[in-house]
């Protein structure tokens, strides 16, 4: 048999997760040239080069990341097989490995997902944040068990998916307190020249608002666009301007970040997918997932 030298996998694995060989040799206390020519021993013993560079970079190849996904199931499996036989029993958790969209607001993905944690079999969750195209295709290859995404499979996307709607929310305004107090009074004529901190392109949220503001003929200040929901939260935390967020999420947002509901936005919802490989949900944990999000996660927010 052709046996693969796995310590050349395990350096490549290591210089990928690190983001370069200088990163990967302080990581394993090695030498860059001796990592550097472990590396061009897997490429001669794989008959493929696994790394380009790009400026200053090394970027995998496409080969490159077809290794290290891989090397990241093998070497994920093998710290289980250790962690099981060190801990003496058979029952290893169960990796179940959710793709959570990048426009997502992690708080509702943190909702969606613990009930996945409480099930009675231990469950290790893996958790991966891309664009829905790209975790499509991981789900396509059975890289990711369940996508949690704002939006349905989009049409352009030609993977066997199905999405399962979970639920669906108002859309509110939200600031810190003094600033809130300023703009409730008047809302949403009040929202004309004030700041706030809006959606990035290409979101589904960002396309309502633009709509919403024209149909109302608001004049908003906008002083910064954000495709990350957590980002958007942390800048309104410290009163940099109003943001628009689900109001299922008003007392999270009031615990975590101190900020507080101006008004809601007429008309504008924001919808929650399960997109599985599956047409009939059957894993434990998505069955969870789901369970709760229908009756528990999405029942109707309080007034503001």
């Amino acid at each position: 048999m052709d046996w693969l030298n796995y310590h050349h996998l395990f350096y490549f694995w290591t210089v990928v997760r690190e983001g370069s060989i200088v990163k990967a040799a302080e990581s394993l206390r090695l030498s860059q040239p001796t990592i550097s020519s472990q590396i061009r021993a897997l490429e001669g013993r794989l008959g493929q080069p696994l790394f380009t560079r790009v400026g200053r970079r090394l970027v995998p190849t496409e080969t490159g990341q077809v290794v290290f996904r891989y090397a990241d199931e093998i070497f994920t499996i093998g710290r289980e097989l250790v962690a099981t036989v060190e801990g003496g029993g058979p029952g290893r958790p169960r990796r179940f490995v959710v793709g959570v969209t990048d426009v997502m607001s992690k708080l509702i993905a943190y909702r969606l997902i613990t009930p996945a944690l409480r099930l009675p079999d231990p469950i290790r969750v893996v958790c991966r944040e891309n664009s829905v195209e790209r975790l499509l295709a991981a789900l396509a290859i059975h890289e990711v068990d369940l996508v949690l995404s704002d939006t349905p499979v989009p049409p352009t996307v030609r993977v066997q998916a199905y999405s399962h709607l979970l639920g669906e929310s108002e859309v509110g305004f939200f600031a810190a307190p003094a600033l809130a107090a300023q703009l409730r009074r008047r809302f949403p004529a009040s929202l004309t020249g004030a700041p706030v901190l809006w959606p990035g392109e290409g979101t589904v949220l960002r396309r309502q608002l633009d709509e919403w503001v024209q149909r109302e003929r608001l004049s908003p200040t906008i002083i910064g666009e954000f495709a990350d929901s957590a980002l958007i939260t942390v800048f309104g935390e410290h009163a940099a301007g109003a943001f628009a967020a689900p109001t299922v999420l008003a007392a999270d947002l009031r615990r975590a970040h101190g900020v507080v509901s101006i008004g809601r936005v007429a008309g504008v919802r924001e919808r929650f997918y399960a997109i599985s490989p599956e047409r009939r949900i059957t894993h434990p944990a998505v069955v969870a997932i789901a369970s709760q999000a229908r009756t528990e996660t999405f029942t109707p927010a309080a007034p503001p």
